[in-house]
């Protein structure tokens, strides 16, 4: 197979990984092309490297979904220290459900936990895996492209936290820095001692347009739960007052429910790679129509925000009925 073919797969991962989390969701308007290309190195690099690792040791879906998480907190506690810091591009994300001995605001770390873990690097993964079509669970580097991209990431990350701390004039504490690796450190272990799950049972699971539409509607709750957030980024339903205490159970109550059906739904022999992409699809959807209601984070004109999401969502479509086709085929 010539190399550009075989690297196709982690070369739309590259990608996709970014577009996603952070023009899809409407953070960023896609005519910033540096901060595209930029982004690349962390989530790219990030998704491309847990998803390599995973399927050459045998792994599965439960340990791309701890190491999704352990990203998520490297992230966000390292990275661009949203945990930590209080008026993060001058909105005060943290004041809702501020725990002092934490440091942090619990519904903003739910909410990050959930952003990371399925949108940042388990959607486009699954997105990009349907259309490798029979290379869905094989490497797509070699060895020595793994090094490369792995040391990318390192690199990168490394300067941009740096960059956050010295040119954002903030730096968290040694302990909430040894709080946030020692829990990045767990997840990666778990990760590893997770295989591909328990042995699939014979048994029907609901049909893929129905595990399209749960997506759909799981993904609505987790995005309008954040925006019920009175200080933070796009607090839309405010006006709700739903107590940060209520906030966090309902987050959890969510990722338990969720948790235990899509676990349940895929040991059962009925499971298939059309109800895979079903949950992918619903999930990415759920970014495409969140992204009007979103306020960027970067500075755009409404124009240009207004075009990047519907620019990003016809692209999201299009993509989903490639990798529907894939499915099909």
């Amino acid at each position: 197979m010539p190399l550009l073919a075989r690297v196709a797969p982690a070369i739309g991962l590259w990608f996709v990984a970014p577009l996603t989390a952070e023009f899809l969701m409407g953070n960023i308007a896609i005519t910033e092309v540096v901060t595209l290309i930029s982004t690349t190195f962390l989530y790219g690099a990030g998704a491309l490297a847990i998803r390599e690792v995973a399927r050459r040791t045998g792994r599965g879906w439960p340990a791309i979904l701890a190491w999704a998480l352990a990203y998520g907190v490297f992230e966000e506690a390292f990275f661009t220290q949203t945990l930590w810091n209080q008026s993060w591009y001058g909105v005060r994300i943290l004041d809702y459900g501020y725990v002092p001995a934490l440091g942090t605001g619990v519904p903003w770390l739910m909410f990050m936990a959930g952003v990371h873990t399925i949108w940042s690097i388990s959607v486009p993964i699954a997105v990009v895996e349907t259309l490798a079509g029979s290379r869905r669970t094989t490497p797509w580097l070699g060895k020595t492209g793994l090094r490369v991209v792995s040391a990318v990431f390192a690199v990168f990350f490394v300067l941009g936290a740096v960059g956050t701390g010295m040119y954002g004039g903030w730096f968290a504490t040694p302990i909430q820095y040894a709080g946030a690796g020692v829990l990045v450190v767990a997840l990666i272990v778990l990760g590893l001692r997770l295989r591909r799950g328990a042995p699939t049972v014979e048994g029907a699971v609901p049909g893929p347009w129905a595990v399209f539409a749960f997506a759909l509607v799981a993904g609505a709750l987790f995005v309008l739960l954040y925006a019920c957030d009175p200080t933070g980024l796009s607090p839309w339903l405010a006006a709700l007052a739903v107590p940060a205490w209520l906030s966090v159970l309902l987050y959890l109550a969510l990722f338990a429910g969720v948790g235990a059906l899509v676990r349940r739904w895929s040991h059962r022999s009925g499971w298939s790679d059309a109800h895979r992409l079903a949950l992918a699809a619903g999930a990415m959807l759920t970014y495409a129509w969140h992204s009007f209601p979103w306020k960027v984070i970067v500075p755009a004109s409404p124009a240009a925000d207004l075009t990047s999401n519907a620019v990003m969502t016809v692209g999201a479509v299009v993509l989903l009925l490639f990798a529907a086709r894939r499915v099909a085929a």
